[in-house]
């Protein structure tokens, strides 16, 4: 009933406001792309082929409410042998909750068995916790009352409900005053979303039904505020080596379509947006007016600030959780993002880039950057527990192949710092002697509209409607790109690039904005330390410096006063456990202080 009230008052003030399409009218939507993914994947399934079911299409065909009886017995094949962990009990969870009117006793003493006699591991990251904590605790309510002896842990119901409540308890107030630990990830925003929709939806208990939902609204909004088109832009925690060049082909783009509905969807709807979408059957859950607004009606050209944390550091650091410091500068034409450089993240981390809005991103390349490959063992033993001695292979055969490769496009290093002025870029590097690989590489898309070398050292490039100069600081040479595109190679240490961008509205020509490149004022010393002082296109100076914290208009960066949120959209402060999403005259509050949510429509 809150639901339909909730979508009725809004949907008069946004048909007043926003013409015809009004919330309810989306709601009608999202539904029908909820039962599109759900359609999709029961068809998959044929009846007499086992295989092509699994847990999705078992999920995905009592969801529909249908073959029941079919379903049980897969259940009951598929608890012989299970195999997996986290993202084994996540899927059983969604099957046991969907299959309670449904599934068969035996199906159900199947699966209460494997819970019994299989062990599945923890894991060792933020998001394995997140579903391994949720699906303990919706299985603990499931099947509550129970001893020690009936479950893997040892420890009866009640017991692994609460150690399973305060850790997500614990993490959700850590991510609501310094930041989530794996911010804004391409790939396992879904890890997020899933088992936060599973409390929103199943969770008996009446605040994790209320934490799981408010968290949702909270990870949805961080998503739609750095986003062009359902593409997530800017600098991540965690990509991969496909999406860091290809920004829509991934999970993430699976939330943009199904909330957004501004993206096509990715092809098989992100794989885990199977389990999302049979929850959503299930739930009264629904996007806020405000975060939809935020993702798909910007008035215009909007900056982003955002405070973050590193994952747990185990050695190698005095610190527990560094502090991330994000700004993304979004645009109807481009984005532009980073965080501040460093080894704030193992692996996958990607700390800047460009993306230009393209009007069909798949199997587009529409973004530019430069990184460091750089590859540890001192980063692994920063972040992981295992002994580091087989780690950098190891991790290498975990689905994170170019790890340790020259040519790698993905992953921060502790030599690169990252400074942002609007949609400008300075990334300097100052690699240490002896360090693996002593290059900085540069992604050139293969779908750039123009690429030219300037007699300048200035190399100006087109990506959609957006102007690109993109200034090496030492020489380097071309290499191919077996994807397409090519890498510019700069095998200097003392080393660093510049990127400026514009929207090619902004100039009377593409000549026009080659001399407007050419007169900003520019100095570089890579000796003894690197450093540029560059005045921006947008008029400001920046000075920086390698060690140092950046100057804009001779003012220190003041990153202590770096807020959790702050935008035209989203508001908060470090340690407030309190977001407030503004769109024009809508507000959504999410407080964690008082496990409230206001909504309310300002008066003009």
């Amino acid at each position: 009933m809150k639901l339909v009230t909730s979508i009725l008052l809004l949907a008069a003030f946004a048909a007043h406001a926003f013409g015809a399409d009004t919330p309810s009218d989306r709601f009608v939507g999202y539904r029908a792309r909820v039962r599109e993914v759900l359609d999709w994947r029961a068809a998959q399934v044929k009846p007499d082929d086992p295989k092509t079911a699994g847990l999705p299409g078992i999920a995905a065909k009592l969801a529909r409410h249908e073959d029941a009886a079919w379903c049980s017995a897969q259940v009951v094949e598929l608890m012989k042998a299970p195999s997996g962990d986290m993202f084994w009990m996540f899927p059983c969870v969604s099957i046991a909750y969907l299959g309670r009117d449904q599934l068969t006793p035996e199906a159900k003493a199947a699966m209460r068995r494997a819970w019994r006699e299989y062990m599945p591991l923890r894991g060792d990251t933020e998001n394995h916790w997140a579903m391994y904590y949720t699906s303990l605790y919706l299985m603990a309510e499931l099947w509550p009352n129970e001893p020690g002896e009936t479950w893997f842990s040892g420890k009866s119901s009640a017991e692994n409900l609460a150690e399973a409540k305060a850790y997500l308890i614990s993490w959700m107030d850590l991510a609501t005053t310094v930041g989530q630990g794996e911010y804004d990830c391409t790939h396992y925003l879904g890890e997020y979303c899933i088992p936060m929709l599973y409390l929103a939806t199943w969770a008996k208990d009446p605040e994790m039904r209320q934490r799981g939902r408010m968290m949702l609204d909270w990870i949805l909004a961080d998503y739609a505020i750095d986003t062009l088109n359902g593409a997530y832009v800017g600098a991540h925690a965690r990509t991969d080596d496909r999406q860091v060049l290809e920004k829509w082909n991934g999970l993430s783009s699976f939330f943009g379509w199904l909330f957004l509905d501004n993206c096509p969807a990715p092809a098989g709807y992100g794989g885990w947006g199977i389990f999302f979408a049979a929850a959503a059957s299930a739930s009264d859950y629904t996007l806020p007016e405000v975060i939809y607004r935020l993702g798909t009606d910007r008035a215009g050209p909007y900056l982003s600030r955002e405070h973050k944390r590193t994952r747990h550091r185990w050695r190698n650091s005095d610190v527990r959780n560094a502090p991330v410091y994000k700004q993304t500068y979004v645009t109807r034409d481009y984005a532009v993002g980073s965080d501040q450089g460093g080894m704030l993240q193992p692996i996958q981390q990607h700390s800047w880039d460009v993306t230009w809005a393209v009007a069909d991103p798949r199997g587009v390349h529409n973004t530019m950057f430069s990184m460091h490959p750089h590859v540890s063992i001192d980063e692994m033993q920063m972040y992981f527990t295992e002994f580091p001695d087989w780690m950098p292979t190891l991790v290498t055969l975990q689905n994170k192949p170019s790890y340790d490769k020259e040519d790698k496009l993905l992953g921060g290093s502790e030599f690169e710092q990252v400074c942002q002025d609007h949609d400008t870029i300075v990334a300097l590097y100052d690699i240490r002697p002896g360090t693996k690989y002593e290059q900085v590489n540069g992604f050139f898309s293969k779908d750039l509209v123009r690429l030219e070398e300037d007699a300048s050292g200035w190399i100006f490039a087109q990506g959609g409607n957006a102007y690109l100069a993109y200034r090496p600081l030492a020489p380097y040479e071309w290499r191919p790109i077996a994807a397409g595109g090519k890498r510019l190679v700069s095998p200097h240490r003392r080393n660093g690039t510049i990127l400026q961008v514009a929207a090619a509205h902004e100039f009377a020509s593409w000549d026009a904005f080659k001399a407007a490149i050419r007169a900003l004022p520019l100095t570089v010393a890579l000796e003894p330390k690197p450093k540029v002082t560059f005045k921006t296109l947008r008029g400001h100076t920046m000075v920086c410096a390698y060690g140092e914290t950046p100057q804009i208009d001779g003012k220190p960066v003041d990153f202590a006063k770096w807020p959790l949120f702050e935008s035209p959209y989203l508001h908060a402060d470090v340690g407030s456990r309190k977001l407030r999403m503004t769109h024009g005259r809508l507000e959504h509050v999410v407080d964690f202080n008082t496990l409230t949510v206001t909504d309310r429509v300002t008066q003009p």
